[in-house]
């Protein structure tokens, strides 16, 4: 069945559209990069958006909320479920860690796909996650109504807005709900190493008491028919063990443990499958 839908024309050509999301070519190393938390592709943001401290990061209204998840479960998720499968023969691995999840939990991942986001939303399946992203994709028209519905949080560019910006997150972790976050900071398409880590996401976890759950996006070479079609490589995410944060020492020693044992288990995760 799926032979017959990989021949058909028009898929493949889908294929190789919406791979051209990711423009850039492999980055093999650092040393070409001037800073690797810096983005290296550009959004056009026309339109105006301000946050300030009565911007509402998850709306409370059930109208909003009766139209998310319609959006979100209804049409989102099994479209994106599919297109995943024919793009990038998408597989999860370790989908348990999610699944045994008791509380909220602070989600981590590289960024190394304009749709890693989508990746992350189908290994939670139907539990609810939440997902950090710049303020940046709120300037873009039509784009920023529908990330909303799809539970994006903007990361405010100004630093005195940032305090609400942390309060509406730990509001979710504390109704235990799970917040996304990509601690590299920047989108490097089919970058095959795991990069530096910002604090934030760790902070969040250490501040709330709540489990990182490492997720690790992987790459590998096209198989059988598929190998035909496709210009770039397949994926994996695998999901790795929640860890949860040290109690020892004060917080910023006890964020600079957690981030550095993430860091490693997602760095071991990802050279034995490269």
């Amino acid at each position: 069945m799926f032979k017959q839908i990989i021949n058909n024309e028009t898929i493949a050509k889908s294929l190789d559209d919406v791979e051209q999301l990711d423009t850039i070519e492999n980055l093999d190393n650092l040393e070409d990069i001037q800073d690797e938390n810096e983005h290296i592709i550009e959004l056009w943001e026309p339109l105006e958006f301000n946050i300030n401290e009565n911007y509402e990061y998850v709306p409370k209204s059930m109208i909003f909320s009766l139209l998310s998840n319609g959006l979100y479960y209804g049409i989102a998720y099994p479209i994106l479920k599919i297109l995943m499968k024919i793009v990038y023969d998408f597989k999860i691995e370790g989908k348990e860690n999610i699944r045994n999840l008791k509380e909220g939990a602070v989600t981590v991942s590289n960024h190394v796909l304009f749709l890693d986001c989508a990746m992350v939303g189908l290994a939670y399946g139907f539990k609810k996650v939440y997902f950090t992203t710049l303020e940046g994709s709120f300037k873009i028209p039509f784009v920023r109504k529908l990330i909303k519905l799809l539970r994006a949080i903007p990361i405010p560019e100004s630093v005195k807005n940032r305090e609400y910006f942390m309060k509406a997150v730990d509001k979710i972790l504390q109704e235990e709900k799970s917040v996304h976050f990509y601690p590299e900071a920047a989108l490097f398409p089919y970058f095959n190493k795991i990069r530096h880590f910002k604090n934030g996401a760790f902070d969040f976890a250490v501040r709330n008491n709540k489990p990182v759950v490492p997720m690790v996006i992987t790459f590998r070479e096209p198989k059988g028919i598929r190998k035909v079609f496709k210009k770039k490589k397949d994926v994996t995410l695998t999901v790795l063990e929640p860890i949860r944060p040290p109690k020892d020492g004060n917080t910023k020693q006890r964020v600079e443990a957690l981030k550095n044992q993430v860091y490693n288990e997602m760095k071991n995760v990802n050279n034995k499958k490269h």
